[in-house]
């Protein structure tokens, strides 16, 4: 019988490790990014990699600390695919280069670096490219039916070098959410958008395979235990309820649940974005209200605000919020009234 004594201590995952099984779990969901949108995704991943890593060199050179050490824990490249993860894969090479440069540089170096920043790298990226290019970043590609041809390939590449401008409109289509709102506000009712929009169903069912494949690798991480539950389930439970509720006081003018969580960055959202250990809180009970309150910001700003999707501005918005959550969140000490 083998004598087996306690305690029972495992070894704490590194944060190399860490980072990839994050980039991992990621795959499922690039894959059939690629599949339906092209190899222009693979070139925002790639670009907004490279480009993190220069500049997280060249920072920690200045900063005057060891670029092998910090390079090797993986955190660039995980904001770097969240960052090109969440662009439009039609968009520019230098797009995804400013974005990289402030989510490396500004948003993680300029607060400390890995450990220190406030707010998500990846987020704070999105959102100046949002409010400083809109044009750019709120035209989507439209499904490819070969996505991997000559073809497709020749024109993801001119595109991505030279620009829409240079390539033409007829690549761009509208993402269910910015759809959807955009023929509500024009009087329509969704039982009429719905059927009368063919081209839709393709978008939706893209987009939601995509979602579930993210799904997949959050399930992973949960598995892993590399993220706790609360985040994640309290964030779709929310979303879930809200969307429900709304739909049934009035079905003709607010989503499904379904569609709010298939569709967007839900599920990028849930398990990959607002897990960052670093920019979230740090108790049980606060980062359920930081859950419940990301999910409440997404919703409104989806249905109400001027924007289609609202992840990155609502989880900045809450990282502002943590001090004061983790404050009174925290559990009495032992002994203590």
């Amino acid at each position: 019988m083998i004598n087996q004594q306690s305690p029972f201590i495992q070894k704490a995952a590194s944060v190399t490790n860490i980072m990839l099984m994050v980039i991992l779990a990621l795959v499922p969901g690039l894959i059939f990014y690629v599949y339906f949108f092209g190899v222009g995704v693979l070139l925002n991943v790639f670009v907004a990699s490279l480009t993190a890593l220069i500049a997280e060199y060249f920072v920690l050179k200045m900063r005057k600390l060891p670029p092998k050490v910090y390079l090797s824990d993986g955190s660039a490249l995980v904001a770097a695919w969240l960052l090109a993860l969440s662009i439009p894969s039609i968009a520019p090479w230098w797009i995804i280069v400013v974005g990289t440069l402030f989510t490396i540089v500004i948003a993680k170096h300029f607060y400390g670096g890995l450990g220190s920043n406030i707010f998500n790298p990846a987020m704070i990226g999105y959102a100046v490219l949002l409010i400083s290019f809109p044009a750019i970043m709120t035209k989507w590609p439209s499904p490819i039916e070969n996505s991997l041809s000559i073809e497709s390939i020749r024109q993801a590449l001119q595109v991505f070098f030279y620009g829409l401008t240079q390539v033409g409109d007829g690549l761009t289509s509208a993402t269910p959410l910015d759809y959807i709102k955009t023929e509500l506000l024009q009087g329509q009712i969704l039982p009429d958008i719905t059927i009368r929009n063919v081209g839709l169903a393709t978008i939706l069912t893209s987009n939601q395979i995509i979602s579930l494949a993210y799904l997949l690798g959050g399930i992973v991480l949960l598995h892993k235990k590399i993220i706790s539950w609360h985040l994640p389930i309290t964030y779709l439970l929310s979303l879930s309820f809200i969307s429900g509720l709304f739909h049934l006081i009035d079905p003709n003018n607010y989503s499904t649940i379904s569609f709010h969580l298939l569709n967007g960055g839900t599920m990028l959202c849930a398990f990959f974005i607002i897990t960052d250990p670093v920019s979230g809180p740090t108790t049980p009970k606060g980062k359920i209200w930081f859950a419940f309150m990301v999910a409440i910001l997404v919703y409104v700003i989806r249905v109400f605000g001027g924007y289609p999707e609202g992840i990155a501005f609502a989880v900045i918005f809450m990282n502002i919020c943590v001090p004061l959550i983790d404050n009174l969140t925290q559990p009495k000490v032992f002994g203590h009234g």
